[in-house]
């Protein structure tokens, strides 16, 4: 098939068996809970059909020829690198944030890179039974989610040394057809409505943490796979629908209780070979890295979402043109300008890996990401002053239909005459949605954490940026050196790390 229809999609979701919890109760894929986000994701296949997005939402596989959607491509060049952030940028757009897809693409991007050197390092073969799994995945198109993230335990403490040996995913039991696998992973967007769920380390382990250094990939109702979900939606509407108010995902804590994984859907396995140990930090660094070149095209999308909401509702408010207004506004156009910036120029940077991928240039992605994290709280506080406190303290909005009260209360909503009071009543709902309910209160705490908190991002651009030579050039300023070095700072990847690695661990 190459690239699917939403109506297979969901289709496929309504057979998978019950593994669902929340609220005491045990759930299958169907329902209110899970409309909003399969909302999201329905915008990934139906633009992979439409004239307009086609450009940016399909590919051509490079395993079979076939065209596919790009939300289950390997990059190829550096032009894929610049459509998969297009792509984002444009779908986010539709549903006012995060598009849901972004982690199921990165995680195959990193997966692809990963097991070919670490195949090419060990001659173990995990590349091959890759390429089988990416083969299905894109047959299929399937949804998949990323579970990178553990449960950690104690903090500072590595995963072989927990008082408690489940608080990382490990291997419990190596069989002769494959492993058995214990723990949880949090932080888990979608995993509630996803064909798969990829697993991947979250951290490098040391020779005692081998049975840490696992990965994989699972049918999202895998027996022993528990969902402990987390639902997240607007409040419901009962006359003014809107794709804002459609929007909606569902958080997960995945926890997997002794799940057999069968050996073809294995990608990593520190027992098999006390080698491929030093590999699980390069893979979760890579989906990490990938995710954030992601982020540079969502960021982007949200930052300039809210800076529509804000010129919206300024106009409606009457104060458009006022100085402030304008300044404030530009400065998330600025925010969302430089975001995507970052991403463009670290993939005109890219290089090309040993197996074919291109990988864009860590540094500058870090930097956009930590930007858009920066500055999201600053984006809402700018939008909740040019809304003002109305959106806190809005009737209900059943009275602006009650017949007794409807009269009343549209008369008293408007604001710029331009606008009539159902419109003037839809912004308010919007920025109602936007600054005051649990949903968006989530989604803006995930514009600092999701694909790792700024401070992550400055952790990984100090340990890739190389201050030796940069400070050569203080040094010729201040006459310490007669000579000034060429200086032009090299891409930098993933790789550097686990060279680093490596060497630490001789």
């Amino acid at each position: 098939m190459g690239i699917g229809t939403y109506e297979e999609y969901a289709e496929r979701l309504r057979k998978m068996k019950h593994n669902v919890y929340f609220n005491g109760k045990k759930w299958g894929r169907e329902g209110d809970y899970i409309s909003g986000g399969m909302y999201a994701i329905r915008q990934t296949f139906d633009c992979a059909h439409d004239p307009k997005y086609e450009d940016v939402c399909t590919a051509t596989s490079h395993l079979t020829g076939e065209k596919i959607n790009r939300f289950t491509h390997i990059h190829r060049s550096k032009d894929d690198l610049l459509k998969k952030q297009l792509m984002t940028r444009l779908l986010c757009h539709r549903v006012g944030g995060c598009i849901q897809r972004c982690m199921g693409v990165d995680a195959l991007n990193a997966l692809a890179i990963v097991t070919y050197d670490c195949d090419q390092a060990n001659g173990t073969h995990y590349h091959e039974r890759f390429n089988k799994y990416l083969e299905y995945s894109q047959k299929y198109d399937l949804v998949a989610n990323c579970a990178q993230t553990d449960v950690k335990g104690v903090r500072g403490v590595r995963p072989s040394d927990q008082p408690d040996p489940d608080q990382y995913v490990r291997i419990v039991k190596v069989l002769e057809d494959g492993i058995v696998v214990r723990g949880a992973k949090i932080c888990n967007s979608i995993a509630p409505y996803a064909d798969e769920i990829i697993v991947t380390p979250t951290r490098f382990m040391g020779a005692k943490d081998a049975a840490y250094a696992v990965a994989f990939a699972l049918p999202g109702d895998w027996e022993g796979v528990k969902l402990m979900a987390l639902p997240g939606k607007h409040p419901k509407r009962h006359h003014l629908d809107s794709p804002m108010s459609t929007v909606g995902d569902v958080e997960s804590m995945t926890i997997f209780d002794d799940v057999f994984v069968p050996n073809e859907r294995v990608f990593m396995n520190g027992l098999e070979n006390p080698d491929v140990v030093q590999y699980a930090g390069y893979l979760a660094l890579m989906f990490a890295h990938f995710h954030r070149h992601s982020y540079t095209g969502c960021k982007t999308a949200v930052s300039e979402v809210i800076a529509a909401q804000a010129a919206l509702v300024a106009d409606v408010n009457g104060i458009a043109k006022e100085d402030h207004v304008r300044e404030k506004i530009s400065h998330i156009i600025g925010t969302a300008e430089l975001v995507f910036a970052a991403g463009q120029a670290s993939a005109y940077r890219a290089v090309e890996f040993p197996n074919g991928s291109w990988v864009p240039d860590e540094i500058l992605t870090n930097a956009g990401r930590r930007i858009a994290g920066q500055e999201i709280y600053h984006e809402y506080s700018i939008l909740a002053d040019l809304t003002g406190g109305i959106c806190a303290s809005l009737p209900t909005e059943l009275s602006y239909y009650d017949p007794e009260t409807a009269e009343l209360c549209n008369k008293y909503i408007v604001r710029n005459p331009k606008y009539t009071a159902e419109e003037t009543h839809r912004v308010m709902r919007m920025m109602e949605n936007k600054l005051c309910d649990p949903f968006e209160g989530a989604q803006m705490v995930a514009g600092v954490h999701g694909g790792g908190s700024p401070l992550m991002e400055t952790i990984t651009m100090m340990s890739r940026y190389d201050l030796e030579p940069l400070k050569d050039i203080a040094k010729y300023l201040a006459g310490i050196n007669k000579d000034l070095p060429r200086y032009e700072r090299p891409t930098a990847t993933p790789r550097a790390m686990l060279d680093k690695f490596k060497k630490t661990q001789k």
